[in-house]
Parts: structure tokens; sequence; C-alpha cells
């Protein structure tokens, strides 16, 4: 049989197939590992680096408003009193508004009255939607690393088609919602619920680098950081 690796041991290529097929099924739980296996996986170094921020020595919250900035996203911070006139003002130009079931009522107590709130109860269709101006939501973490927002489309967050449809997205992301790093906010979230992450507006760009907004997603979306 051909060899491989002839610098490294010359194995048979049909004896590395066979090791691979028999990593795959150990994997897959068709066979069980055997034990001599399992310790030697066990000893492997895994020196791996988890993060790249200290949140003790570095502001992961300025570090993410600055990233998310840097995706063109508007992104202001705001103490926790003042919320509900932040909210007001993001929202000024907005026409109508979804609002998801769970956000804090005391978030929309400065709208002004023009303003038409609608509720996703019974589910709105994807034309209804499309006339909506804006949607309203909290967030289940943000990464300072990235400039990500994630959606566990929980209470405050609704389901995924009310923050991809219409053409606005307000997130609130409270201060202690900001993980530093990406191994940090996935270890806060729950992996059996959906998961949506949000880097910015919806952009994308052709072959000569043109960028074009909003083609499978909100064109604005703003963020206020309280707390």
């Amino acid at each position: 049989p051909r060899l491989v690796g002839a610098d490294q041991g010359c194995r048979p290529v049909s004896a590395a197939r066979e090791e691979i097929l028999a990593r795959i099924r150990i994997a897959t739980g068709a066979v069980a590992a055997p034990e001599e296996t399992d310790a030697a996986y066990a000893a492997l170094p895994r020196p791996y680096r988890r993060a790249h921020h200290d949140p003790s020595v570095t502001d992961v919250v300025a570090l993410f408003a600055e990233r998310a900035a840097d995706y063109r996203a508007v992104v202001e911070r705001v103490p926790e009193d003042s919320l509900p006139g932040a909210v007001a003002a993001a929202v000024a130009a907005v026409e109508s508004l979804v609002v998801p079931d769970g956000l804090p009522a005391g978030w929309l107590a400065g709208l002004a009255p023009v303003i038409r709130l609608v509720r996703d109860e019974p589910p709105l269709s994807a034309a209804e939607l499309d006339r909506i101006s804006g949607v309203v939501t909290s967030c289940a973490v943000a990464i300072a690393e990235t400039g990500t927002i994630i959606l566990d489309h929980g209470p405050g967050q609704g389901r995924r088609a009310l923050t991809l449809v219409p053409d606005f997205h307000l997130v609130v992301v409270r201060a202690g919602q900001v993980a530093a790093d990406i191994a940090d906010a996935l270890a806060r979230l729950d992996p059996a619920r959906p998961h949506t992450l949000i880097s910015g507006p919806s952009a994308t760009s052709d072959i000569e680098l043109i960028r074009v907004e909003g083609v499978h997603g909100p064109r604005n979306l703003h963020i206020l950081i309280s707390g």
C-alpha cells in the first residue's frame, strides 16, 4: 500500500484511514473508547487561550461600545435612570414599534404618544412586520472583543423575525451583560436555547466591496448601554 508521512514514520494509507474511522466511531458513540484511549485523550496538553481581555484591568463595556461602533451601530452609554428618555430619543423618528413580551414597561415610559406600539400576539406575519418601522429589545449577553450582541429570544427579546424584518432595531444592553470574550459569553448562555448573533446593522458587499446595508436585517442598529 502507498505510504503517507514519509518523514514521520511512513504509515500505510489504509492504516491511517482505519485510525480516522475508529476515532469517528468513538466520537459518534458507535463504539466505546478503550480505557487507554480515554486516558491518552485526557492527558493531551490544552494550553488554550480562553480570553484576550482581563475585566479587572480592561473596561470591557467601553471596549464593547468601541467595537460595536466600528460596525456602524449607533452606541450610547446612559445611566439607568435616564434610560426611558434615551429610548424615547432613539425612536423619535419611528412611527411604529414592535414591543416583545417581557420588555420592562418603564423603558417605554417616555415615548411620544404618536408612536404606535404593536404586540406580537397573535404572531405578526412577515408582511405585517414589514409595515412596522422598528423594534426594541433587551439582549442575553454582549461580547466586548467582537462588538457582538447575542439574543436568546427570552423575555424582552421576542422571536427572531422581530429583529430581522423591521428596518430599525434598538437594543438595550445592561453593563453587567457585557462579557469580555467569546468563551465568557458562551459560558453565560443556555445551549438549549436558540441564539442570534448581531454585529452591527445588516450589511453585505459584492466583489467590488460596495457595501449595501439592510439586505437581510435592519439597516439601522441603535445600542443603549445602561448602568
